[in-house]
């Protein structure tokens, strides 16, 4: 039996949660760029996904083998796939906006495809992604943006139609076409500002990630070991004799 390849951008995740008319909308996260050596967070975020949302992200269920050959031809000089971070550094939720043509040539068009964690959904991330690559796709000067999905993600698609896609349905998949206005100077203004502010968000997250390290490391050494902390009223007495009368104050 054949074995499908896995195209970057098959039938485009579970999505999230749909934001429905009258929802709040989706709260601000902080979106990072991805490079190659988030391979294997890539690799863990989709490898979690239960079968069936596998389904929807791959368009069949994918074996941990398809899913690792994925992640390893992901083409990071050519398309662009950013995620979202939790406070441990875990990626929860990824998107990969797959460029058209030739490589020789300008892309006038993007594939976009997006999967978020079980425990991470409800949250509007998923649309938050969307709204990310649409930014990135006009700032590439894409003016048509593909998504590819099944037609059971009523989620997916429910984020397609409020951006004012066009959806048609054929059988089991669907497929959603949606027509982007020009780059102008806001929008390279908006992409330099969420990816500045993306990287102090990961930078704060990797220091706490620090000091949890290190707060747990001093919790494993022995009390006799432990300095106090600062302004401590249990200091360990001064050892050296002292003799009485002297003006020559302790530990000097």
């Amino acid at each position: 039996m054949h074995e499908p390849d896995l195209h970057p951008l098959q039938p485009a995740a579970p999505a999230d949660r749909a934001v429905l008319p009258g929802d709040a909308a989706p709260r601000w996260v902080a979106i990072r760029p991805l490079a190659p050596r988030h391979r294997p967070r890539i690799a863990d975020h989709l490898l979690a996904l239960p079968p069936h949302d596998r389904a929807l992200r791959f368009g069949y269920v994918a074996s941990d083998e398809q899913v690792a050959r994925y992640v390893a031809q992901l083409d990071f000089e050519r398309d662009e796939i950013f995620g979202i971070f939790n406070r441990r550094l875990q990626l929860v939720a990824m998107a990969h906006l797959a460029f058209q043509g030739a490589a020789e040539q300008p892309p006038r068009a993007a594939e976009f495809g997006v999967s978020v964690a079980a425990h991470a959904r409800g949250r509007g991330w998923g649309a938050r992604l969307f709204d990310r690559a649409v930014l990135h796709a006009r700032n590439r000067h894409v003016d048509t943006l593909l998504i590819h999905a099944l037609a059971e993600n009523k989620a997916m698609l429910h984020i397609a139609r409020r951006a004012g896609a066009k959806v048609e349905l054929e059988g089991s998949d669907a497929t959603a076409l949606l027509r982007l206005p020009r780059e102008d100077f806001a929008s390279h203004l908006e992409a330099l500002f969420e990816r500045q502010v993306a990287e102090w968000d990961y930078g704060l997250k990797l220091h706490a990630r620090r000091i949890d390290a290190w707060l747990a490391l001093l919790g494993e050494m022995p009390a006799s070991l432990r300095l106090p902390p600062p302004g401590s009223r249990d200091v360990p007495p001064d050892p050296r004799p002292q003799t009485r009368g002297s003006r020559v104050p302790p530990g000097v």
